[in-house]
């Protein structure tokens, strides 16, 4: 299993239409081929970044995902919201 989490940081006035946007799109996320679940997290200290946490089956599933429409349409909606550069890391469970 891939574990990948995906740090992103936005304008304070763009957390509300980042968080609705997360809504919309989260069960097609959940339920995209080789997705096993994906969970929004916030910071506890600076309400103005937030996490996506997945589980893939493999890399080939998350770049499958990656190379999708679906993917390309979300992600031209968020990064313009973007307050910094987002981070992400892939993780392999030992």
């Amino acid at each position: 299993m891939l574990n990948r989490i995906v740090k992103m940081s936005f304008k304070s006035e763009n957390t509300e239409t980042f968080q609705s946007l997360f809504l919309l799109v989260n069960e097609q996320i959940r339920t995209f081929p080789g997705c096993l679940g994906v969970k929004l997290l916030r910071d506890i200290e600076n309400p103005n970044i937030f996490f996506t946490y997945s589980i893939w089956v493999n890399q080939n599933a998350l770049n499958a995902y990656r190379k999708s429409a679906f993917f390309d349409d979300t992600w031209r909606k968020t990064k313009v919201l973007f307050d910094n550069k987002p981070q992400a890391w892939s993780l392999l469970e030992q």
